[in-house]
Formats: C-alpha cells, structure tokens, sequence
C-alpha cells in the first residue's frame, strides 16, 4: 500500500519524520525495546523511496550508523519523552499537545488514564499522509480522544489550537519533540512564549535543542555522512543555522521550572559516547509551569 500524494513525508524536515519513524520500527523488533511502536512501520512502507532500508535489526551491520548509531538514539529520546508525557498524565493532566507530531503516533500507543485528549500539530500534507495510513489499518484505534490541527508552527497557531478545544484554565503537557532543531531562533521564541499563555500551572513542556553548532570535526561524523549519502537526508542542511535563543531562561521569566539533560544522562549501552560525537551537542529539556501566565492573547 502506498499513500497518494507525499510530499509532506518525501523530502526535507518531513523526510526525517521517516527517518524517526524507521528507527521506531527497527527498535520494536529488538528481544528488548526501549520503545515499542506498532505503526511506524506502515508509515515507512507507505512512504516512497524506503524500500531499501532494513526492516530487521538482524539486517544491521554491528556498528551501522544510520541504523544502530542514529536509530538507537531516537530510540532513547522516544522512550524518556513517552516517560515525560505519561509522569504528567499520572499527576492529573489530560491534555497533551504534540508539536510538530510528525509519524509520532502516542495519541494510539501510550496507555492514557481515561478523559485524556492528545492534539497533533503539523503541516497538512504530514497529517494528511499520517491519517491515509491509519485509516488502512483496521485495528488503528486510538487509546485517547485525537484531534488533529493543521497549521504553520512558524505563524500563529494557538487560535486553531483553542478552537479545537484546548482549555488554557487546565494544565497541558506539552512536547515539541525534534522540533526546534529545524527552527529560526525567533520562531522557537515564539512557539515557546504562545504556549505560555496557554499553559496553567502544573503545566509540562518537554523539548530538544543543540546547545551549540556543529563543529568541524563532526560535521563529518558517519550518522551525519551516511543520511546525507545513503539516504539522500542533509540533516545539517535542514538544522536552523541561527544561533540558538535561550529559550530555557525565557521561559524561567515566565515562571517555568527548567530542567537541562544530555542523552548521555540516560545510560544505556544502545548509545556510547564517541569522539566527536553528533550527540553531544543535543539536550532535552524538561519544565513544569509555577507561575500563571500574564496575560492571554486571544488574538491568535
């Protein structure tokens, strides 16, 4: 089965949503997943121009590093951020919000309490694809209330948000998972300052940056040279070359706890650190809302 119309998947930012999701599917065949997601793969096979990629870690070369290097982080960041979202949703928060969802299909895979709603926020052509393939799958139900929204996140967004329902009086959990990467800084600012007024206290934020640019030496690192050459995906091309915001004191302005992690940080033998390591610039950052916002701009 094959989607028609891809483009929102075949190439560019929305060609590494492939990417994510393929490591996805390779990690849940593993005797012991850090994560286990039984819809990626369909997303891979539905998508043009994967039909060469290994559909068993069996296949792997030891050492690959697009498919054991690159796969086994998104493995890792899949499983802390499904930890984060679920820690928030075991507190009491229903509402969760997937910036830039991509192929992230939680809203069908994580065990939601019951009256949790989990939005999906993407370009239409990414959710148009993501829908085409769910809706061929019989038993794709998923395990809490899913509204799609389909927007710009580099323009306003937060009035299509809160017109599919999200009350900003309740607190949200909120994930922009492999997001700000691609992001200008002054988008990234802004993303994070709309959902502050939209968050109320005990709200969640969990995020990805690159703390600092690429050097030299691993510009050239094999998981950068071996998407580019193997899988025609430049993620270096595709990563904002502005120089990072300080997202993460902004939003301590505004009354959110921060908490900064290196991968690293999460020892797992899926993800040794290397010399000029692509991975050592990237941290994911965790916040909790203290504060109410101060004010709401219901403009957008």
């Amino acid at each position: 089965m094959t989607a028609v119309g891809t483009p929102g998947v075949g190439a560019g930012v929305g060609r590494t949503a492939l990417l994510v999701a393929h490591a996805r599917a390779l990690e849940a065949r593993r005797p012991d997943p850090l994560a286990v997601d039984p819809y990626a793969e369909h997303f891979v096979r539905a998508a043009p121009g994967c039909a060469d990629w290994p559909r068993d870690p069996v296949q792997v070369a030891p050492g690959d590093p697009m498919w054991e290097r690159l796969a086994g982080y998104f493995a890792l960041r899949t499983r802390v951020l499904d930890t984060h979202l679920l820690d928030a949703a075991r507190a009491g928060t229903r509402q969760v919000v997937l910036l830039g969802a991509g192929l992230d299909s939680r809203a069908h895979r994580l065990p939601w309490p019951p009256g949790t709603t989990v939005w999906e926020l993407d370009r239409p052509d990414v959710l148009a694809f993501k829908q085409h393939v769910l809706d061929s799958l019989p038993a794709a139900a998923p395990r809490a209330e899913r509204r799609t929204v389909a927007v710009d996140l580099t323009t306003h967004w937060s009035g299509a948000l809160r017109r599919s329902g999200l009350d900003p009086d309740r607190p949200t959990a909120w994930l922009a998972e492999g997001l700000f990467l691609y992001l200008p800084a002054e988008a990234e600012l802004r993303v994070a300052t709309t959902l502050d007024l939209l968050s109320a206290p005990g709200s969640t934020l969990a995020y990805e940056i690159k703390s600092a640019p690429e050097s030299a030496a691993v510009r050239t690192h094999p998981v950068y040279t071996t998407a580019r050459d193997r899988l025609g995906i430049d993620l270096l091309a595709l990563f904002s070359p502005d120089p990072r915001p300080r997202t993460a004191d902004r939003l301590t302005t505004l009354g959110w706890h921060t908490t900064t992690r290196s991968p690293f940080d999460h020892p797992t033998p899926r993800l040794r650190r290397t010399p000029h390591d692509p991975f050592d610039a990237n941290r994911w950052i965790t916040c909790r809302k203290t504060s109410p916002p101060r004010h709401r701009d219901t403009s957008w």
